[in-house]
C-alpha cells in the first residue's frame, strides 16, 4: 500500500466534478495548464461516469509531474482484484504520482455494513495473485473516512484519509485518530462571491444532494449539526462550514483552517460554474494566492 511519504503533493490540491462533462482533448489541455501553473495535485471523483483508473491514468498520461488521487473510486464499481491490478500498473507506469482513494460510495446498501465491507475489499486487494511485475515505487492507497472506526482502519491498512464536505472541527478529530504519521486529505468547496444572498444561494444548491440523503444527512449529524440545521436547505451555519465563500483572501484564511487542524492537504473545489463552462479563471486566482 505504501505510505504517502515521498509524494509532493503540495498543501493544496485541485479537486473537481468538471471533467466528467469535458471531452478528452480539453481535459487535456486544462490540466496541463495547472501543472504549468504550479499545482501539484489533481483529485477526481467516480460519480458520472468515468471509471476512476482509466480516468486517473489518462490525465497521468497527460503531465509530466501533476500527481492524481482518486477521490474516490467506488467500491462496488469493480472487483478487488482488477482494483490492485490497475492501481499496480499505474504506480509502475507513474512512479510516485497516483494515489488510489478507495471507498464505500453514497449509496445505501441494504444489510451491507461499510467498516466491514471496506475491510473484505481491502483483504482481497491484498490477497490478490497476479503474475503482472511489482512496481519498483510502491502503490499508494487511502480511504474515504468520516467516522472513527473507517478512520482507525485508514491509519492501520492504508496510507491514511480522504474527507469529503466536512468541517475543520472533523478535520481536528480526524487527526487525533490518525495519529501524527498518517496522511489526512480534506477536500473543501469554495465559491468567489462575497455577497452573503448570492453566495448562500449556490452553496445551497451544490450542497443539496448531500443534505437529502441518508448517508449524508448521519454524516452531517455526526458533524454536530442538529435535525432543523440540515432541512431546509441548511442553516447559514451549517453552509457557511461547508462551501467557504467569499473574496479571494477570505477564502484562502478559510482554507488554511484545514491545514491548522491537521490537514496535511487540501483539495479545494470551486462550485458555481455553469455547466460546460470552465473554473480555469478561478484556478488561476486560486492558485497565485495558494501556491508556494
Amino acid at each position: 500500500m505504501g505510505s504517502l511519504d515521498g509524494l509532493e503533493l503540495g498543501t493544496y490540491g485541485v479537486w473537481t466534478f468538471d471533467f466528467e462533462g469535458q471531452p478528452a482533448a480539453r481535459m487535456r489541455d486544462e490540466i496541463q495548464e495547472l501543472e504549468e501553473r504550479g499545482w501539484r495535485t489533481f483529485w477526481i471523483p467516480e460519480l458520472m461516469g468515468r471509471e476512476a483508473l482509466t480516468h486517473a491514468g489518462y490525465l497521468l498520461s497527460c503531465t509530466q509531474r501533476m500527481h492524481v488521487v482518486n477521490g474516490i473510486a467506488q467500491i462496488w464499481s469493480r472487483d478487488a482484484r482488477w482494483t490492485q491490478g490497475a492501481a499496480l500498473l499505474l504506480a509502475d507506469a507513474y512512479p510516485d504520482r497516483h494515489v488510489l482513494g478507495l471507498g464505500f460510495g453514497g449509496l445505501a446498501r441494504p444489510g451491507v455494513k461499510p467498516l466491514a465491507a471496506m475491510a473484505e475489499y481491502l483483504d482481497a486487494m491484498d490477497a490478490a495473485d497476479t503474475p503482472n511485475p511489482r512496481p519498483a515505487a510502491p502503490m499508494r492507497r487511502i480511504l474515504a473516512a468520516y467516522g472513527p472506526k473507517m478512520l482507525e482502519l485508514a491509519r492501520d491498512r492504508t496510507a491514511g484519509a480522504h474527507a469529503y464536505h466536512v468541517n475543520v472541527a472533523h478535520t481536528a478529530q480526524s487527526r487525533e485518530i490518525l495519529g501524527p504519521d498518517a496522511f489526512l486529505g480534506v477536500e473543501h468547496p469554495v465559491l468567489l462571491e462575497s455577497d452573503p444572498a448570492k453566495a448562500r444561494a449556490v452553496a445551497r444548491e451544490h450542497l443539496h444532494p448531500y443534505l437529502t440523503s441518508p448517508y449524508n444527512i448521519a454524516k452531517f449529524r455526526r458533524l454536530g449539526y442538529t435535525e432543523e440545521e440540515i432541512v431546509n436547505g441548511g442553516s447559514d451555519r451549517l453552509v457557511d462550514d461547508l462551501v467557504f465563500w467569499g473574496d479571494l483572501d477570505a477564502v484562502v484564511e478559510k482554507l488554511h483552517g484545514h491545514l491548522e487542524a491537521g490537514a496535511d492537504h487540501v483539495g479545494v473545489q470551486v462550485i458555481g460554474v455553469e455547466p460546460g463552462r470552465t473554473a480555469m479563471p478561478h484556478w488561476r486566482l486560486l492558485g497565485d494566492a495558494l501556491l508556494p
